[in-house]
C-alpha cells in the first residue's frame, strides 16, 4: 500500500474483492506461492522482526524466534505439506432413492475477503498464523496489526508487500478510528484476537452484514494442582507457562487452584522455580520481558496487594517492569481474581478438594484453557467430563497451542471458532455440498 496516500478502507476492500472475483486466489499454486513468500520473509528478516519485538515487549531473541517467528514457520511448513490432502473433495454416500448413478461430495470454497485483526502480545504469531490460514484457503486478506506494538506493526507493514501478492493482501495500520472504519465494510469473514469488550464490538459490526466471525478471546485459565503431584515439576512448568512474555499470554495459567496443604508446599517451590529461571533479580535477566505500556503497567501494579507476597512484587514504571510475582492466601473476591490478569502475577486460591475445584471453575466463565497437574486418572477423567474450556492440558501449560493438528480456540466468554492446521482451512472456507446425476 502507498504509505504517502493510503487507501481508504472501502477502496482496499473493493480492490481485494475484484482480485478474488477474478479467480486469481483460488489455484493451489497461488496459495502455496503466498505461503512460500511468507516463509521467505520470516527466514530472511527474522532478526529485524525480533528486534521489533524487543522494542515493543522486551522479548529476547530466543523468545521472539521460538514463540513467534519459528512458530509461524512451522505452521507454514505443516500447511504446505498437507494442503493438497486437506483440499481434496470428500465423497459422500447417496441414498438409493436418488439413483445409483448419482454421486455426491463436499468441497472447500474460499469465502472471499477476510479481515484479520491482531493483538499486541504476540503481534507476529497472532497476525500471521490466521493470515496464512486464510491465504491457504484461497482468500484475499486485509491484515490489521496492533497499534500498541508499533515497531512490529511497522516492520510487518514494510515487509509483507515485498513477499505477498499486493492485489490480494493489504496491511492497514492504525488505531481505533482505522479499525472502526474497517469494521464498517462488508467482509466475508472477520478473525479477531483480543479481549471480550472489543470482541462484542466486532460481533455487532459483523452482524450488520451477517458476516461470520471468529473471536479468539481470553479469560482466567485455571491451573488445578492435585494432592500428591510432584510439586517441583509443577512449579517449574507453571513458572515457564505463566511468566513467558511477562505473563502477557492469553493461554497462560491465570491462577492456581489447590487445597490448603498443597498450596503451602507449592509456595517455596514456585519461588525457587522463578529464581532458577530468571535469577535472583529478574529485571536484569535477558529472558524476561516488559509490560506493553503504562496503562497496563498501572492496572497490574494495582493488583499486587491482592494477597500475601510469596515472591516478586518489585516494579519500575519507567521501564514497565513488574517482577514475576506469586501471591498466596488470595480471596476469590480479591481484585486480582475479578479479571483476566494478563501479566506476571500468579495468585494461589485454595479449595477443599477436587469437588470444590470443579465447582469453582464451573461457577465462572468458561476459560480459554484449563491445566491439570495430577497423577490420578480419575481426576483427569472428571475434569475432562465435568468442566468446559477451550483447551485442556494435563501436566503442561501452553503446549496444546503448538500442536498444528489440534484446533485452537475458546468457548463461551473465551471465544468462538478455532484455527491452526486443517482447522484454519475449515474456518476460512465454505464446505459446499455437491450432488451430480446424469441427465440421461
Amino acid at each position: 500500500m502507498n504509505q504517502s496516500t493510503p487507501e481508504q478502507p472501502a477502496d482496499v476492500v473493493s480492490r481485494l474483492r475484484a482480485t478474488f472475483r477474478s479467480g486469481r486466489t483460488k489455484p493451489v499454486e497461488w496459495r502455496t506461492a503466498q505461503l512460500n513468500g511468507l516463509r521467505e520473509m520470516l527466514t530472511s528478516h527474522g532478526d529485524d522482526i525480533a528486534a521489533a519485538l524487543h522494542a515493543d515487549l522486551g522479548k529476547s531473541s530466543t523468545e521472539a524466534f521460538r514463540t513467534e517467528i519459528d512458530f509461524v514457520i512451522r505452521e507454514i511448513d505443516h500447511t504446505l505439506e498437507h494442503l493438497d490432502e486437506w483440499l481434496r473433495p470428500e465423497p459422500a454416500p447417496v441414498p438409493a432413492y436418488v439413483g445409483d448413478d448419482a454421486t455426491a461430495w463436499t468441497q472447500y470454497d474460499p469465502l472471499g475477503v477476510v479481515l484479520v485483526i491482531a493483538p499486541w502480545n504476540y503481534p507476529v504469531q497472532l497476525l500471521l498464523t490466521p493470515v496464512l490460514g486464510a491465504l491457504a484457503a484461497g482468500n484475499a486478506v486485509v491484515a490489521k496489526p496492533s497499534e500498541l506494538a508499533p515497531a512490529t506493526s511497522g516492520v510487518l507493514t514494510r515487509l509483507l508487500p515485498q513477499y505477498l501478492d499486493t492485489d490480494a493482501v493489504a496491511v492497514v495500520e492504525g488505531g481505533v478510528p482505522e479499525t472502526t472504519a474497517l469494521l464498517a465494510e462488508h467482509f466475508d469473514y472477520i478473525f479477531y484476537t483480543g479481549n471480550g469488550t472489543v470482541g462484542r464490538i466486532v460481533l455487532r459490526a459483523a452482524a450488520e452484514h451477517l458476516t461470520p466471525v471468529a473471536l479468539e478471546l481470553g479469560g482466567k485459565s485455571p491451573a488445578f494442582v492435585d494432592r500428591g503431584a510432584d510439586l517441583s515439576v509443577v512449579a517449574d512448568r507453571l513458572a515457564r507457562g505463566k511468566f513467558l512474555n511477562a505473563g502477557q499470554t492469553c493461554v497462560a495459567p491465570d491462577y492456581v487452584l489447590t487445597d490448603p496443604e498443597t498450596a503451602r508446599a507449592l509456595e517455596p517451590e514456585l519461588a525457587r522455580a522463578v529464581e532458577e529461571r530468571f535469577g535472583a533479580e529478574p529485571r536484569t535477566s535477558t529472558e524476561y520481558g516488559r509490560i506493553i505500556n503504562e496503562r497496563h503497567f498501572d492496572r497490574l501494579a494495582s493488583l499486587l496487594d491482592s494477597g500475601r507476597l510469596v515472591t516478586g512484587g518489585g516494579t519500575d514504571r519507567a521501564t514497565k517492569y513488574i517482577a514475576p510475582t506469586v501471591l498466596a492466601d488470595v480471596d476469590p473476591k480479591a481484585p486480582v481474581m475479578q479479571e483476566e490478569i494478563f501479566g506476571p502475577i500468579l495468585p494461589i486460591v485454595t479449595v477443599p478438594d477436587l469437588d470444590g475445584a470443579i465447582g469453582f471453575i464451573n461457577d465462572r466463565d468458561k476459560p480459554l484453557a484449563l491445566y491439570v497437574f495430577t497423577e490420578s486418572d480419575t481426576t483427569r477423567e472428571r475434569l475432562a467430563a465435568e468442566t468446559s474450556s477451550g483447551g485442556l492440558g494435563f501436566g503442561l501449560p501452553l503446549a496444546h497451542l503448538t500442536v498444528s493438528d489440534l484446533p485452537f480456540g475458546g468457548v463461551g466468554e473465551s471465544g468462538m471458532g478455532n484455527y491452526h492446521g486443517r482447522y484454519s482451512i475449515e474456518t476460512f472456507s465454505h464446505r459446499k455440498a455437491v450432488l451430480q446425476k446424469p441427465l440421461g
